[in-house]
């Protein structure tokens, strides 16, 4: 049986909500391996990150899993703010607080995400060579995930001419504009003329007893937008994703493009030691939970940071 505790660690200028999973009988007079699971989109660790950050702790692994700055049970001000920038910092900060642990070997910490986690992770490995071994379930870049899905790039241009008016109204006092990641509901999904696996998926995983959390209400702050469209994960990985890497996909291919992605990634990484697995008749977001995908995953993750840790 594994152990949890709750923590609040330090980010750059406000404190970030994590939770520490123990292996059963676990050493803290010894230093140990550990991994950051970092969440998705719209998600908070209560969800999938914590489904990983448990199964690894069962196979040996201490892991820590946290909520993104602005969001969750984290701080930050003002609220639902989704900056690519700031989640990958997160991730570093989550390691420097694991380099202040005693019973963390500092030369043996791993990092996964699901998702645009995942895609964070492979950002953050990009400079922090901290992080020896980097793993990803679903894997995405949240970047072309939406500038896909505000595509053409005519109607790129327009998305981002209403975001800077919308910064110059609230720059001059008007409210916030708020918007969601996902339909709230199949039948607004339908309204809304939306078939895509990855949207039906998220709003059957997001918004009903599967994975709905009260820290997780699909909220987005508009002027967001601008952050995540000028992102890209792939960016330099020729050059600078050098660990070792483990990419976990399923063959479904959805708009969040996690498939393309991590053919993409592996393909032009600069990592000597990659692999990309491909589980077939799986989804993205089978990986977020269901164990005929998540049990195949964490097996392929425990072998990898086995072996690279």
């Amino acid at each position: 049986m594994i152990n949890t505790e709750d923590i609040t660690f330090k980010a750059r200028h406000f404190n970030l909500a994590g939770r520490l999973f123990f292996p059963e009988n676990f050493d803290k007079t010894v230093a140990h391996p550990a991994i950051v699971v970092t969440h998705p989109t719209s998600a908070d660790m209560n969800q999938t990150s914590s489904i990983y950050a448990t199964k690894l702790a069962e196979n040996g692994f201490l892991t820590f899993a946290f909520d993104a700055g602005y969001q969750g049970q984290s701080q930050g001000e003002p609220r639902y703010i989704e900056d690519p920038a700031s989640r990958t910092y997160d991730i570093m900060y989550a390691i420097d607080y694991l380099d202040t642990l005693p019973f963390v070997d500092n030369d043996r910490i791993g990092a996964m995400g699901i998702c645009a986690g995942g895609g964070y992770t492979i950002n953050a490995a990009k400079t922090d060579k901290r992080i020896k071994a980097v793993g990803t379930a679903a894997g995405a870049s949240a970047g072309a995930a939406y500038r896909e899905a505000f595509g053409p790039d005519d109607q790129l241009i327009a998305t981002l001419e209403q975001v800077a008016a919308q910064r110059t109204a609230e720059a001059a006092g008007a409210e916030p504009m708020m918007t969601q990641w996902i339909p709230n509901s199949q039948a607004e999904r339908e309204a809304a003329g939306i078939d895509d696996i990855d949207i039906v998926e998220a709003v059957d995983y997001y918004k009903t007893d599967r994975g709905a959390d009260e820290f997780s209400p699909n909220v987005l702050r508009f002027t967001s937008l601008a952050l995540l469209l000028n992102y890209d994960p792939a960016n330099l990985v020729e050059k600078l994703l050098t660990q070792p890497l483990e990419m976990i996909v399923g063959d479904k291919p959805g708009s969040f493009g996690s498939y393309r992605f991590g053919y993409e990634i592996y393909n032009k990484a600069a990592s000597k030691n990659k692999e990309l697995t491909v589980l077939p008749d799986i989804s993205h977001y089978d990986l977020y939970d269901q164990p005929k995908a998540v049990d195949p995953a964490v097996a392929k993750l425990t072998t990898f940071f086995t072996e690279n840790l």
